[in-house]
């Protein structure tokens, strides 16, 4: 299984393995939505960030990267990246929400697809780099 598993593409392991992260992490953002109401959406989206960053660093260095350097410099750069990507994501949903007016458990959907693509990029060039 784990041979079959990395003879697969890095961007179909990124596809899998982020699509799991970003289900743990709406799960998390839809929760808070619920409790709090959703005019906190960006509170939620601020937690949801946070809390699932660890899970995510976690399952992309050993299932989609196969990071072997030294895991604190990793997760600092994985932390550079998700900033910038969790900007792009406030910034998108932001528009979305307040100029679409699309509902903020969709526009969070809207959001994390555009960034993925953005985050997908930092990782394999700059969190996970292999140097030669």
């Amino acid at each position: 299984m784990k041979q079959y598993w990395f003879n697969l593409s890095d961007k179909i392991r990124f596809l899998l393995v982020g699509g799991f992260n970003a289900g743990v992490s709406y799960l998390i953002y839809s929760a808070i939505c619920l409790l709090l109401g959703e005019h906190f959406y960006q509170i939620a989206l601020a937690a949801a960030w946070a809390i699932s960053s660890v899970v995510s660093f976690t399952t992309q260095k050993f299932l989609v990267f196969r990071g072997k350097g030294n895991w604190k410099k990793e997760y600092l750069k994985c932390c550079t990246t998700w900033f910038f990507s969790y900007l792009i994501n406030a910034g998108l949903l932001e528009f979305i929400v307040k100029f679409l007016h699309i509902n903020v458990f969709v526009a969070q959907i809207i959001a994390t697809l555009t960034a993925a693509v953005f985050t997908y990029v930092l990782f394999k060039k700059f969190a996970f780099k292999v140097r030669a």
